[in-house]
């Protein structure tokens, strides 16, 4: 399976579907897994009351498989594209189909039989495990038949193979439909291209005729028209119905169309080649060879997957034959037309969807009911077996894109599986019968609860923090500093115009003091510059653009001394300004780099630099340029856009054209008061400001508490100082766990208590701080990277905290790791800020699904960290300690092996909680995708290590904490690796293929720790 996310992204869906997932020998697993988990039923008598949680598992399992099977060999979904006022009753399958009509005389009469070929066509086939090859035998009226796979390729183009004994094509290339499209036209035949009729040596009424021998060309049109030649931009005009030489290499435009023949027609035939594009969205082409009655024909076929094919007739001896390759046309028994498709855009957006809806009427003349129906994202039409889901759109919004599934059996299967896999799950945690009781049985009978943890200090003293020296100031910076510091708004007034609203790019309403904390933290990665705060900042960048065009304020990241020297700083510089990026006569000196590094499919570090660099330049050019201010809400506007200073360039009629003088005079009146101390009039206008907002812009203003509470939010960044404030406590609280294997002393326990409480109170902030997010921006706060590492972080402190009872060593460590995880929250690739969701994520799956798998990665790391602290235990092990040492060890892995069964159930929760997310947003539960896949794999690799205890050899404390760690592997790629190496739906990151080094340095230190762990586990503690 994992395998298979790999070779999805290389070549494409079809091809690890074909070589991975829809093959026989992965069907025959599927099947052995059900029949493993009947005989488990009666091998250890599963019926038996106390094993009732055990045997709702197995019985649920089965129901997936089943229901699974259902699903891929009877159930059947497409897409249904409805334009607005249009009823259609027909849907395109997803799958793609090899359609054959073989039509000939039977019994005197003309006939047709039928024949459908479902296919998966892989872009690499691998001999005995990956073919392509097909064939289909039978005979119409005795007359045998059989049609033979020669050839697939993805992304096919038309290209003419000369050949003297061919006929003539020429290519013709126009612009039609927005596009440029090339064609070629074939000797005798007349194309219809965008309703106009063209023909190659074949005169035709009201055709454009083309003409030639070879030699000679010629044209007619039944239009008038003009052309230009292209080499020397000579013009002339087309006379209608007049035959004139044609003009090679010339742009006609005839009867509203514009062409160009720009090269000689050839003898020869067309064929097809690819572009070599494995994930190519153009058509792919499936050729076949046709035999019959002695007589053969080999035909090309263009379509796909999701395609409509193009049908290829000819006739060969007694039949003639129909081929098509692409979706199959599945017939409703009842019609829905679309009365409204509405695409509501978040504020003063053009791009950014809030929802989609469309407004239906079925109509079943068949059953004598219509009635009408919304359907949109998350909320699904059901009837008569069939499901509707909003799957897209038409790009003018004029029409919908419907995803039809008729599953209903499967679903309701599979859905009874899921409810019995959550009960059984849940069971195992509370029923006493389970091995979960078991361990906590166990684990009270372990007197000694405290750990011996020496070596564990090792990992804490590599960590380091370093500095660079300060950039050294010339004079006219420092007259710069000091303009910009006699024009320094106060805190007081600037914490006021910071509680203005303005509109960010993606339609979110915010206060200033949001956009103003994030665009100083996104250019110079600080909070604060030069005694400033954000909001300080952000008003001094209004009054003196200029000034700031030359203030060293942008970060350049280190290591980079090419983009150093592209902008003539010096090497040590840690900041560089926005004037260093242009040159004498304003040209951006990044242009070409930047256009080298947005070709590059993988750019390398460099080139990413001069991509990260770029972003900040124009963050911060907006902000000097004014652009970003959006403070004006346009009145009576029906998405309600708000517009910055700069865009009412023309007058609106509304009381924008009076309002929009507010701002420059707001800032000239600043420059005085920051001279005189007087902001009066500043006041009144940012008074007068916030009046305009709520009478024009009520409808999307946030309210007043909702404000102050993200002012708050930005302000105190609690994410941000917990993550020293849980390292502090966390190293402390283990300095006393220690020290208390040696000291019982009252003082220490005290200490031990005492850090405990302060762990929990740091735990209640990071609640508070998730809970204030969750109210800020008006959804669960795990919807993106940085939001799901944060709560990564919450997990493994709370199950740090509800395993901490049994061992204060859990909480310290937990601590620690929780540090880790929020300072990985805080790093380049994840940003901190709060937008507005995708329609997808608009639901309260996200806060089901989402929650709970992403919460099971807190106890997995828990027991990645207990693994190694056992592994650490088992160094210091010797003569006079092992007994004591045995004793925390056997603590520390019943404690790792329950923190592995809890993160076990919710991560298999959370999955199949997915499943069903995706089942009631777009009609099916299980695609394949690789978040979902490795999300299962996970699963598999953490059920194998906890049942390894099973296997006589692989039983032991050793090798279960060594797998506990090596395990975690499969989370990392879950979480992060599947966002970084791969594609799919869940992909919120992307960046280099290349592996970090230090994850293989990490992997090592792993591999060599579990060696010499062993040695010593093996001589002092193995029995």
């Amino acid at each position: 399976m994992a395998i298979g996310t790999f070779i999805e992204d290389a070549y494409n869906t079809d091809t690890a579907r074909k070589i991975i997932y829809n093959a026989k020998w992965f069907e025959l697993i599927m099947l052995l897994f059900m029949l493993n988990f009947i005989g488990n039923i009666k091998r250890y008598q599963l019926h038996k009351r106390e094993k009732w949680a055990t045997l709702l598992l197995h019985l649920s399992f089965i129901l997936i498989i089943f229901g699974a099977a259902i699903t891929r060999y009877i159930s059947f979904e497409g897409m249904m594209p409805i334009r607005e006022g249009a009823a259609e009753s027909q849907f395109y399958s997803d799958k793609a189909y090899l359609t054959v009509f073989v039509d000939g005389e039977y019994e005197g009469e003309m006939r047709r039989r039928t024949y459908e070929e479902p296919l998966i066509m892989t872009s690499k086939e691998i001999p005995l495990l990956a073919s392509n090859d097909f064939s289909v035998s039978d005979e119409f009226n005795s007359i045998p038949f059989e049609i033979e796979y020669k050839e697939y390729m993805t992304g096919a183009k038309e290209v003419i193979k000369e050949d003297p004994n061919g006929v003539f094509y020429i290519k013709m290339v126009e612009a039609g439909d927005g596009g440029r499209h090339e064609h070629y036209i074939k000797e005798g035949e007349v194309q219809n291209i965008h309703n106009l009729l063209y023909a190659l040596n074949k005169p035709t009424p009201g055709a454009i005729n083309i003409t030639t021998d070879g030699e000679n060309y010629t044209i007619s049109t039944p239009f008038e028209g003009s052309f230009m030649r292209m080499a020397d931009q000579f013009q002339g005009m087309v006379a209608k119905d007049s035959v004139q030489p044609l003009m090679l290499r010339s742009l006609y435009n005839v009867g509203g169309a514009q062409f160009v023949f720009p090269e000689p027609a050839v003898k020869g035939a067309i064929t097809y080649e690819s572009d070599n594009d494995f994930k190519s969205k153009e058509n792919a082409a499936l050729t076949v060879v046709v035999r019959t009655q002695g007589q053969e024909k080999e035909v090309t076929l263009l379509g796909g997957s999701k395609k409509m094919g193009i049908p290829q007739a000819f006739k060969i001896g007694d039949l003639e034959f129909t081929l098509l390759f692409g979706s199959k046309v599945h017939e409703l028994p009842f019609a829905v037309k679309l009365n409204d498709f509405i695409a509501t855009k978040y504020p003063g957006t053009e791009s950014s969807y809030e929802s989609f809806e469309s407004k239906v009427t079925v109509l079943d003349t068949e059953q004598n009911n219509n009635f009408d129906a919304r359907i949109y994202m998350n909320h699904v039409l059901d009837y008569r077996g069939y499901r509707f889901f909003q799957a897209s759109y038409d790009q003018d919004e004029k029409g919908t894109i419907l995803s039809v599934n008729h599953d209903f059996w499967g679903t309701w299967i599979s859905y009874i599986g899921y409810f019995l896999l959550y009960i059984g799950l849940m069971a195992i945690l509370f029923d006493k019968n389970t091995r979960f009781g078991d361990l906590k049985r166990k684990l009270e009978k372990v007197k000694e609860k405290k750990a011996a943890y020496l070596s564990v200090l090792l990992l804490f003293f590599t960590l380091g923090v370093s500095a660079q020296d300060h950039i050294h100031e010339e004079f006219s910076q420092q007259q710069l500093d000091s303009l910009i510091q006699k024009y320094k708004v106060s805190e007081e007034h600037a914490a006021k115009f910071g509680r203005v609203i303005i509109q960010d790019a993606g339609g979110r309403m915010k206060p200033v003091n949001t956009f103003s904390s994030e665009l100083l933290r996104k250019v110079s990665k600080s909070d604060t510059y030069k005694g400033m705060n954000a909001d300080q900042v952000l008003l001094s960048m209004a009054m003196l653009d200029q000034a700031w065009y030359n203030m060293p304020v942008i970060y350049l990241s280190r290591g980079n001394d090419s983009l150093r020297s592209v902008a003539g700083i010096k090497k040590d510089a840690k900041y560089a300004a926005l004037a260093d990026f242009f040159d004498a006569k304003g040209n951006y000196k990044l242009s070409s780099l930047l256009d080298e590094a947005y070709r590059e499919p993988v750019p390398n570090k460099f080139q990413k630099d001069f991509m990260e660099i770029d972003k900040r330049i124009n963050l911060l050019y907006s902000a000097l340029s004014g652009q970003i201010l959006k403070v004006f809400p346009v009145p009576g506007d029906k998405n309600n856009k708000w517009v910055s200073y700069l865009e009412i360039s023309e007058p609106t009629g509304t009381a924008l054209d009076t309002v929009k003088n507010v701002l420059p005079y707001y800032l000239t009146s600043l420059a005085n008061a920051t001279v005189t101390n007087d902001y009066k009039l500043s006041e009144s206008l940012l008074e007068g400001l916030k009046k305009y907002q709520h009478k024009y812009g009520a409808e999307v203003m946030p309210e007043d508490d909702k404000v102050e509470a993200e002012i708050l939010y930005n302000k105190y960044d609690i994410f941000k100082k917990l993550f020293s404030w849980y390292m502090y406590a966390g190293l402390l609280m283990l300095f006393f766990v220690i020290v208390n294997i040696f000291n019982n002393s009252k003082w220490v326990k005290i200490g031990i208590k005492s850090f405990h409480i302060i762990v929990g109170l740091l735990f209640a902030l990071h609640t508070a701080g998730l809970i204030v997010r969750w109210y800020i921006s008006g959804h669960a706060p795990w919807s993106n990277a940085y939001e799901s590492v944060i709560y990564v972080g919450w997990a493994t402190m709370f199950f740090g905290l509800a395993f901490g009872n049994r061992s204060k060593l859990t909480v310290a460590a937990a601590a620690f790791v929780t540090s880790i995880v929020l300072m990985v929250a805080h790093w380049n690739w994840t940003d901190p800020e709060i937008g507005n969701l995708v329609p997808v994520l608009n639901s309260y799956w996200l806060m089901i699904h989402v929650a709970v798998i992403v919460a099971s990665y807190g106890p997995f790391t828990l027991g990645m960290i207990l693994g190694l602290v056992s592994m650490l235990l088992m160094l210091s092990v010797n003569d006079k300690n092992k007994a004591k040492v045995d004793l925390n060890i056997k603590e520390i892995t019943y404690i790792n092996e329950m923190a592995l069964t809890v993160g076990l159930v919710m991560l298999t929760i959370g999955n199949f909680l997915g499943g069903q997310w995706a089942n009631e947003s777009w009609g099916r539960y299980w695609g394949w995708d690789p978040k979902e896949t490795w999300a299962l794999v996970s699963i598999m690799v953490y059920a194998f290590v906890i049942h390894m205890r099973f296997v006589p050899a692989l039983r032991g404390s050793w090798i279960f904490n060594f797998f506990s760690v090596l395990a975690f592997a499969s989370i990392l790629m879950t979480y992060f690796g599947v966002n970084f190496y791969l594609t799919g739906l869940h992909s919120y990151a992307s960046g280099e293929v290349r592996t970090p080094m230090y994850f293989f340095w990490m992997a090592l230190g792993v591999i060599i720790l579990g060696i010499f762990s062993f040695f010593k586990y093996r001589k002092y503690l193995r029995k």
